[in-house]
């Protein structure tokens, strides 16, 4: 996995990506920084980073569409699969490389608070929650590209796939309150998703009954629901969406507030689709 990181994080300094991001990055937090809290004088450091959550929409699958992407189509994917190295620590390494591109950049940043305590009194413990709320945003939005990457051997379509999902992402909060509230719409989505499984399990493992399986037994917990305790549906819907608002979580960073079970959430998001990459790669690695 070591070599992996240490391969994949050169890359972006021996090509223009890593100076792309770290230059764009800088501008544009800058920009804000100077607008936020320079003219207006603002003392609130945090508005400059929930202001710029925006950037991740752009910068992330500058950084991700090419991980895995790359090597499927250059065909030296088959060279990474047949190394003694597991799938999980290839998909580690290069995750943990495009995570320290980003992290150094971020670290870059601590000037301007510096800056800003020339200024006057600074609240250090609520910047410096600002800045884990952020970093772990931006390493959920990261395992969703390299998520993305692992699906199609085409750099292009690997960005403009990231950049939709992103964005889905970034307005749930809108979609959320757009979203029906009745208990008949719930159902349906809730058979949605039991249908979505077994058609995800069916192309996984190619095996119908196991797929018919998993349809079957989930039919029969959405009846039993039904029958013993319909309350559950109610607002079932709104629950699962907002499940993935990562803005919503941010919230209590940027107020400096440091919510364990928002930390929990980001990992547990980030390993997710960290786990949801090493499973397409291994589906490849065995077609």
């Amino acid at each position: 996995m070591i070599a992996i990181f240490g391969k994949e994080f050169r890359s972006y300094f021996t090509s223009a990506t890593g100076y792309i991001f770290m230059g764009f990055f800088l501008l544009i937090s800058g920009i804000f920084f100077s607008i936020i809290n320079l003219y207006s004088q603002s003392p609130v450091y945090n508005d400059v980073l929930s202001s710029i959550t925006f950037i991740f929409l752009f910068v992330v699958p500058m950084i991700t569409m090419r991980l895995i992407s790359e090597e499927t189509k250059q065909k030296t994917d088959q060279l990474l699969l047949t190394t003694p190295l597991k799938v999980w620590e290839i998909v580690y390494g290069k995750y943990l490389a495009a995570l320290g591109l980003f992290l150094i950049t971020l670290l870059i940043t601590v000037l301007y608070p510096i800056i800003l305590s020339f200024f006057g009194n600074l609240a250090v413990g609520e910047i410096i929650g600002g800045y884990i709320g952020f970093f772990l945003l931006g390493a959920a939005f990261i395992s969703v590209g390299i998520f993305i990457s692992s699906l199609t051997d085409s750099q292009v379509v690997a960005a403009v796939a990231t950049v939709v999902v992103l964005i889905v992402f970034w307005i749930m909060d809108t979609i959320v309150q757009a979203l029906p509230k009745d208990r008949i719409s719930s159902i349906i989505f809730a058979g949605i998703l039991v249908l979505a499984l077994a058609t995800y399990i069916f192309f996984n493992m190619r095996n119908i009954y196991i797929s018919i399986c998993v349809l079957v037994v989930g039919i029969l917990i959405m009846v039993a629901i039904y029958i013993f305790k319909v309350s559950l549906y109610d607002g079932f819907m709104i629950k699962i969406f907002e499940w993935f608002s990562l803005l919503k979580r941010y919230q209590s960073f940027k107020m400096g507030i440091f919510d364990v079970s928002s930390v929990v959430y980001f990992i547990t998001f980030s390993y997710g689709f960290i786990f949801l990459t090493i499973q397409s790669i291994e589906k490849r690695r065995w077609s």
